[in-house]
């Protein structure tokens, strides 16, 4: 027995019903292919932000590993002055042969923290908007002003008290310099400093080996030629203020 199979009359080409399925089909291409394009647009967008969130973020912990570094010299700075003051104080005599030796001590008072990272992070809108976590905004922006309270209550106001009590000249100077004072804040601020960054470290759900590999991307993107260069003409301009500095006390003599 032979069976044919007919096409509906209503689904023949030229029908209605045919038209309608078409459209229908052509409607439904239409809308696949936007939904995949302005969705394949977002989820590339999407990421173009995650990552751009995720570089803004390693630059602010970099800049406040950079501060902490920095800041840390300055400590190390200030105990060796400490250390030499509490000999001499220990043995007055001695002030003339060790007071020369304060010249290269007191290399902690060129450290200072650059805000680049802190302006861009702070004045501008769209770093705002890329970022979008509103407790790491407010962790860091409260890590600025510890910094910039730092700055301006201790590190100038040490720069100019140095700087007024000639203390590498006059024993009375040193002595009445608060040196012991100056290390305790300043470690009291680096404890400080060294929580807000790990609070920012948590905020933003990064691992230290992120920050790993963010430095050694940063190191490999410095000049190391032209670091050691600058370094080799700061070690020269100490030690000629140094001779420079011998040669007017005995002068003085």
């Amino acid at each position: 027995m032979n069976i044919k199979l007919h096409t509906p009359t209503t689904l023949r080409a030229g029908s209605g019903m045919s038209t309608l399925r078409q459209f229908l089909l052509s409607l439904l291409a239409t809308t696949v292919s936007i939904v995949l394009t302005f969705g394949t647009a977002a989820i590339i967008d999407y990421n173009k932000k995650q990552v751009a969130k995720k570089e803004i973020e390693m630059m602010v912990i970099n800049d406040v590993d950079q501060t902490i570094a920095t800041f840390q010299r300055v400590d190390s700075g200030l105990r060796e002055c400490r250390n030499l003051q509490m000999e001499i104080a220990a043995h007055p005599e001695r002030f003339d042969s060790l007071r020369f030796t304060f010249a290269s001590k007191l290399s902690w008072m060129s450290e200072e923290p650059v805000e680049t990272i802190e302006k861009i992070f702070s004045t501008s809108i769209e770093t705002f908007n890329t970022v979008d976590n509103a407790n790491f905004v407010n962790v860091v922006s409260e890590f600025y002003k510890l910094r910039g309270k730092y700055t301006t209550t201790i590190f100038d106001k040490m720069k100019s008290e140095v700087g007024q009590r000639q203390i590498a000249l006059e024993l009375d100077s040193l002595m009445i310099f608060d040196f012991p004072e100056y290390v305790l804040m300043n470690g009291v601020f680096l404890l400080e400093m060294k929580d807000y960054r790990d609070r920012c470290m948590k905020t933003a759900d990064i691992t230290e080996e992120d920050v790993k590999a963010f430095s050694r991307q940063t190191v490999a993107a410095k000049n190391p030629e032209k670091d050691a260069l600058n370094k080799r003409l700061v070690e020269e301009y100490d030690s000629c203020t140094e001779v420079i500095q011998q040669s007017m006390a005995k002068r003085k003599h």
